[in-house]
């Protein structure tokens, strides 16, 4: 298949620029691939979609505020947006205005905080060292912002309005450079709902990476790759999830994180194997899953890798059709918007 089989059209009036106030109000398309059919429905409804013996798993990552704002040392206004940690001072970073951030320039970021370009990568990567008067995670998360993506629009200010809800609510483990954003719309009724109707829950960690948004650099897809991503599975998750196979129950999977963490995980050894591994799994036409079967994500960009991997779970011709759907019915489109169960 090619990349423009994945092309549609949006208006710009449909990108969420803001999460909803109550987060299990977002609508919800849910997609049925045995029946070739979708309906429009409320996320808060997911536990009435869902069977008693189905397992849910979460992607547990935690955001941290990874733009930081500064000066260089001629007085210049520069923005280093954290990618990638190198060692325990050392970031990968994308940086901008690039031109003015040559290897040897320093940067004031605030509160203590300073950094030196030591390398240049291209097209905007950089490696800047850090330093500062005290533990680098905690200077981070006080001169930091939130990274919301590019489309969603923010003014700069004091106040970070975004920290708290650009969460999920069982976020735990620091390391996220975006919300893994179809858990953005659990709240801890709904997952007390989930489990009182006897559903278990289960949580692996997969950091989200710049990986993640790469765009498409290939016309033809069998040429497509998507970047590595560490991610870690515990053992008494593994256990369910091998206990879920071995009965022929549902799997399902909130995110295309947790699903390529899922699905690399059981490609590599054949079950499921607990530990911290790599994701190199790169999704795509022809694929067959072998640990997934059921998809919760939030609706994602044209000729993304997102939608590739979401198109080839639920069928490129039914996921197309759906987004035309969802399109004209005027559903909320991105990381604040509304969300596809795909069953």
């Amino acid at each position: 298949m090619h990349l423009d089989d994945f092309d549609f059209y949006l208006p710009a009036d449909l990108i969420a620029q803001n999460a909803l106030p109550a987060r299990e109000a977002s609508r919800m398309l849910t997609v049925d691939r045995r029946l070739a059919s979708f309906s429009d429905s409320i996320f808060s409804g997911l536990p009435d979609l869902l069977r008693g013996d189905d397992i849910v798993v979460l992607n547990n990552t935690r955001v941290f505020p990874a733009r930081l704002y500064g000066t260089t040392d001629t007085g210049a206004s520069v923005e280093v947006f954290l990618v990638r940690a190198l060692s325990a001072n050392r970031w990968e970073t994308l940086a901008r205005p690039a031109k003015r951030l040559s290897p040897g320039k320093y940067i004031d970021l605030g509160g203590g905080l300073s950094g030196k370009v030591v390398d240049r990568t291209g097209e905007g990567r950089m490696v800047v060292e850090f330093t500062g008067g005290r533990d680098l995670d905690s200077l981070i998360d006080t001169v930091g912002t939130t990274p919301l993506p590019p489309y969603i629009k923010r003014e700069r200010t004091a106040v970070d309005s975004d920290r708290e809800r650009y969460q999920t609510v069982y976020a735990k483990n620091r390391g996220s450079i975006a919300a893994p954003t179809a858990g953005l719309h659990f709240t801890d009724d709904i997952l007390d709902s989930l489990r009182g109707k006897g559903i278990a829950i289960v949580e692996l960690t997969l950091h989200v990476g710049y990986g993640t948004f790469e765009p498409v650099r290939t016309a033809e897809l069998s040429g497509h790759t998507v970047s590595s991503e560490e991610y870690e599975i515990p053992a008494e998750a593994c256990d369910l999830l091998n206990s879920a196979l071995a009965d022929g129950r549902r799997i399902i999977a909130v995110g295309t994180t947790s699903t390529r963490a899922l699905e690399s995980n059981i490609n590599d050894f054949g079950r499921f194997h607990a530990g911290h591994h790599v994701a190199g799994l790169t999704i795509r036409p022809g694929y067959r899953f072998r640990a997934v079967s059921g998809l919760l994500t939030n609706f994602h960009l044209p000729k993304s890798s997102l939608l590739i991997l979401t198109a080839t779970f639920g069928g490129h011709a039914l996921i197309m059709n759906a987004y035309r759907h969802a399109v004209a019915n005027r559903y909320r489109f991105y990381s604040y918007g509304d969300c596809m169960l795909i069953l």
